[in-house]
């Protein structure tokens, strides 16, 4: 079969030589985790207390950067082990966040996972979380909101991120 060429009249080879991947900006990846657990009749998800900027001492879903060539699903996993302990969770992907300005740090584009589960393990805080709290999750005014202690806030987009994942863990009675 003859190999194919481009509009350009280029091999695949002579366009990747060609490709120069300084003149394509790149978003830093991310991953975010709810972890939504049943305390009796009531839900919960696990958040953690940020310890470092931005947001420092604010609440978040757990979720940090990917390590170059780490696929984003390993990612998720390896940033909630190390932030909460939890690990062997069978995380599913809810949904992909990239608005400009949802990290003040720069173009960063996250992808968010979450779980159900019908009990609430223990979670340990690590690495950058200063802490960490199963905190009540509630479906209030058409949109699944988490309740914080007063004066306290979630950090970045994390509202919008939770209030999707739960719409999707908890509306439908699927384990994600």
């Amino acid at each position: 079969m003859p190999e194919l060429l481009d509009k350009r009249g280029m091999t695949e080879e002579e366009a990747i030589a060609r490709y120069r991947a300084k003149n394509y900006p790149r978003p830093a990846l991310t991953a975010d985790i709810a972890v939504f657990a049943r305390t009796g009749a009531e839900w919960r998800v696990l958040l953690i207390r940020r310890g470092n900027h931005p947001y420092l001492g604010c609440w978040a879903l757990p979720g940090g950067f990917a390590d170059e060539n780490e696929p984003v699903e390993r990612t998720a996993a390896r940033e909630l082990e190390e932030e909460t302990g939890l690990s062997g969770l069978p995380l599913a992907l809810t949904g992909f966040y990239s608005a400009p300005g949802r990290d003040p740090r720069g173009w960063v584009v996250s992808a968010a996972y979450a779980v159900r589960l019908e009990e609430q393990p223990p979670a340990k805080a690590g690495d950058d979380a200063a802490e960490t709290a199963w905190l009540p999750v509630r479906f209030t005014d058409g949109v699944w909101r988490v309740t914080l202690p007063e004066g306290e806030r979630l950090a970045f987009d994390h509202a919008q991120v939770l209030a999707d994942a739960a719409r999707q863990c908890l509306e439908t009675g699927s384990p994600v």
